[in-house]
């Protein structure tokens, strides 16, 4: 097949779309088929068009079902598409209308949609690689399973991987890290580009007045993944999420999460997972963080919980979940 994906974000930019985009199609080429990815629909003999947010896209949503109204039109629903526009967005909802097959990326998203959409809804994780960290023992992990007084100098690595919106709430972690005892060794790594000149003055200013916490900037994916591979931990403080990829790489990576309750990452951790904080709550993330680095058994039981969803974000399961999705279309 011809499939074309449409997503909002620019060509060579790490934004969370584009990233998926790309995965998809990379996906999509190794089951056999022709993918072109772009910002906008411009007429393309597509078979099929595969539409990334309800409503930034519907422009490309609602061209091609006029110009083609018989061929098949998926729209992936992000975490901003679920939990603010399609309550007040007409555009959204009608993408939604228009569309042959609706993707979300974790089950609670199901409850976010009308009745009468959720028989044409169809659940698929994003899945990523085994990443293993070169350094892993020399920065933390290690430490982690068997801290020991020799290990009082080695810092114990805690990610936050994102680009740094509002809706990512991205110094939670870093506000938390100021509440640590001082003789805490955590130090805050961030990963991602501001997406606005306050963020990153806000990012500056956070390193200066705090001894934990570095901003490391956007990086290219690889990069990511090996810092999130050599942590001992990330932490997930988004206010709204569809279904965040840095938890799917964390958890292949062998990194315990520590996350937001919201529904995205409820539905992707599960409603039982011990490494829930209450979004904003400061105080709360703290108190996460210090048991991490210095209850053992609070971390092997993180670890263990990781391990069993772990299968759940493999790339087979994710190609065979598209490969029965355009199975259903053909």
């Amino acid at each position: 097949m011809r499939i074309g994906i449409v997503t909002p974000a620019p060509p060579r930019s790490h934004y969370g779309n584009r990233v998926t985009a790309q995965r998809w199609a990379r996906l999509l080429r190794q089951l056999g088929h022709r993918v072109t990815i772009s910002q906008h629909y411009q007429g393309g003999p597509f078979d099929l068009l595969i539409a990334i947010h309800a409503k930034r896209s519907y422009p490309a949503i609602r061209r091609f079902h006029r110009v083609h109204p018989n061929k098949p039109l998926i729209v992936a629903l992000a975490g901003t598409d679920l939990y603010r526009d399609l309550p007040r967005s007409q555009r959204a909802r009608e993408s939604l209308e228009l569309a042959s097959r609706i993707v979300v990326l974790q089950p609670r998203a199901l409850d976010a949609l009308p009745l009468h959409l959720r028989g044409k809804a169809r659940v698929i994780y994003q899945s990523s690689a085994r990443v293993r960290g070169k350094s892993a023992t020399r920065t933390g992990r290690a430490s982690c399973a068997s801290p020991d007084r020799n290990d009082a100098e080695r810092p114990f690595h805690v990610c936050v991987v994102g680009h740094l919106r509002a809706v990512k709430d991205p110094f939670r972690a870093a506000m938390a890290a100021r509440r640590l005892p001082a003789s805490s060794r955590i130090q805050i790594l961030q990963v991602g580009g501001a997406m606005t000149p306050v963020m990153a003055a806000r990012a500056r200013a956070e390193m200066k007045r705090n001894r934990r916490y570095r901003w490391l900037g956007e990086q290219a994916p690889n990069r990511v993944r090996r810092i999130l591979a050599q942590s001992c931990a990330c932490v997930l403080s988004s206010l709204m999420e569809g279904g965040a990829n840095a938890i799917s790489e964390a958890l292949r990576a062998g990194v315990p999460v520590l996350a937001s309750r919201v529904p995205g990452n409820v539905g992707m951790l599960g409603k039982r997972y011990p490494g829930y904080f209450s979004f904003k709550d400061t105080g709360q993330l703290a108190r996460l963080m210090n048991c991490l680095e210095r209850d053992v058994r609070y971390w092997r039981d993180l670890k263990r919980c990781c391990s069993r969803l772990t299968p759940r974000f493999a790339p087979k399961r994710e190609r065979a979940a598209w490969k029965a999705l355009l199975r259903e279309l053909k």
